[in-house]
């Protein structure tokens, strides 16, 4: 059984490289929210410097794919908002119990995902297909509706990886190496 582990364990790279791009992406998602916002506010006061009227919108979409990114990433690290109330009860119980609620709350996780690709997918193509944002009729609202489905996509990834170490650690001992 270790063997199987030592092979999938050659699967990490892809989830680092994986990891690495939607952290790129929240960077350069940040730095933009930050540059248009200040011109955006400097413009208001400051009659050379533009305030452009796609600012506000532009800024909101940032914000959107900012947040359901982070939230993403956070499953990888085990940063997200989980509930903790029966932590100090966890070593009274069995291990293998522990374990398996771990590997049932990322299924959960996991299904959320898988929802939030299908139906956010199914929402940016029909309902943000059907329209422009207010202040940039070119732009179509799909952009509006994509952070869903691309969080998903995300969430999907790093929560497989997390699935496989839950399911790994009731295989291999913790500090052991497949």
């Amino acid at each position: 059984m270790p063997s199987i582990f030592a092979t999938l364990d050659k699967a990490k790279p892809a989830f680092d490289i994986a990891h690495k791009v939607v952290l790129f992406l929240c960077k350069i998602l940040l730095i933009v929210d930050i540059f248009i916002t200040t011109m955006a506010v400097t413009g208001r006061y400051v009659s050379f410097v533009p305030d452009p009227a796609w600012s506000e919108e532009v800024v909101l979409s940032c914000m959107s794919y900012l947040a359901v990114l982070s939230a993403a990433i956070a499953i990888r690290k085990g940063a997200h908002i989980r509930m903790t109330a029966l932590d100090p009860y966890l070593d009274k119980l069995n291990k293998n119990l522990v374990k398996s609620l771990d590997v049932l709350a990322d299924v959960g996780v996991l299904s959320l995902g898988f929802v939030m690709l299908i139906v956010g997918w199914r929402y940016a193509v029909t309902l943000g297909s059907r329209g422009t944002y207010v202040s940039m009729p070119t732009v179509s609202r799909f952009w509006m509706y994509f952070p869903i489905p691309l969080a998903g996509a995300a969430m999907i990834i790093f929560q497989i990886e997390v699935l496989y170490q839950h399911i790994k650690a009731f295989f291999i001992e913790e500090g052991k190496t497949a």
